[in-house]
């Protein structure tokens, strides 16, 4: 069994998975914490190891079940986890990995888990023996870190059951920041979304002036609801969220629900994929948002799938009080030559304070 979040270092290994094995063995999961407790319990059953995979930024959502549920100390039960280095030092990556890349040996040391390093000029059959070795023995985590330029390029094809949408995401994303008034305040989820909405306020002159969260993925919604309970109720907080990072932590609705913030407008760009990291499907299309939304204690909520549907349900959000839930259903893709913000994340936070304060 395997079992992981995609992760685009890991994009040619995770395509290759879904193609090899695809729903019978494979599995992708909601958060990388899911992926170590569904190992757990496969080697429960049938006395085997799986294999889990994630970027290192996932660590943290592993730490607990890592800690207290696989450990020597608890149930020695063996994983093998296949983690992405982003972030490695002395390689140049995106500002939200530099930390994570610098700790990452670290958290694996503190957690006792034996670990290798897999790179482009590796013996994958040394590192293979290390860790089986290791599993064997030890009946307990090991870790390979796998450094970028590793795998051959392997591309899935397209998810076709997107393809009859009206809009993209980036088509949604602009159709929204031009309808909502200019005091309004905007926070995007990480990857593409981000880089999106970043490019459509230069192309359209207005400078920075959202919260970009351009890592802590599954965060962006409790974000915007710490902002929507700290600026009042007259200024609408708008999320834009995505399937993929909704599902992973998808237990911040009911607070977003419990809380009941009236100035909270909380759209899901559903393209039913992790896009932003290889286009790898999310259940996004099978989950039924609308009734989590509902039973979470949200006011409102309704998916769209046209331009049409979406004007009305943008002059709904901002006539009545929250909070609102809007998913759009979208077809998947990006452009080719989307840039990404040359903006550091402090810039960003600098200026996201000053539009707070500029009402």
């Amino acid at each position: 069994m395997l079992a992981g979040v995609p992760d685009s270092l890991l994009s040619s290994f995770c395509a290759q998975a879904e193609d090899v094995f695809g729903g019978d063995k494979h599995f992708i999961v909601a958060n990388e914490g899911n992926a170590v407790a569904l190992a757990a319990g496969h080697h429960l059953a049938t006395n085997r190891i799986a294999a889990v995979y994630m970027q290192n930024s996932g660590l943290g959502n592993t730490i607990n079940p890592l800690a207290s549920l696989t450990d020597p100390l608890v149930y020695k039960i063996p994983v093998l986890m296949i983690i992405g280095w982003r972030g490695e030092p002395g390689k140049r990556d995106e500002p939200q990995h530099i930390k994570q890349g610098l700790i990452t040996e670290n958290q694996l040391k503190i957690l006792g888990i034996p670990y290798c390093h897999l790179n482009p000029s590796s013996d994958l059959g040394q590192q293979l023996n290390f860790a089986f070795e290791n599993l064997n023995k030890l009946s307990s985590p090991v870790a390979i870190l796998v450094s970028s330029g590793t795998f051959h390029d392997f591309k899935l094809g397209e998810n076709q059951s997107s393809c009859s949408y009206e809009m993209t995401r980036e088509e949604a994303i602009n159709f929204c920041i031009d309808r909502a008034n200019e005091a309004d305040l905007f926070v995007s989820t990480t990857g593409k979304a981000s880089r999106e909405l970043y490019e459509a306020r230069n192309i359209k002159s207005q400078g920075l002036r959202d919260f970009l969260t351009v890592g802590s993925m599954g965060h962006a919604s409790s974000i915007a609801l710490g902002i929507a309970l700290s600026v009042g109720a007259g200024r609408k907080v708008y999320c834009l969220d995505g399937d993929g990072a909704a599902l992973m932590h998808l237990g911040a609705m009911p607070i977003i629900g419990s809380a009941s913030p009236v100035n909270f407008i909380h759209i899901l760009l559903n393209n039913g994929s992790h896009e932003s990291v290889g286009g790898q499907p999310t259940v996004g299309y099978k989950t039924n948002f609308i009734d989590i939304a509902i039973a979470s204690g949200y006011r409102h909520a309704t998916s769209v799938v046209s331009k049409k549907e979406l004007e009305e349900a943008l002059v709904a959000a901002k006539n009545n009080l929250g909070p609102t839930f809007i998913e759009i259903m979208l077809r998947g893709g990006s452009r080719k030559d989307l840039a990404r913000p040359s903006s550091t994340p402090l810039e960003n936070k600098i200026a996201f304070m000053a539009q707070v304060q500029s009402v």
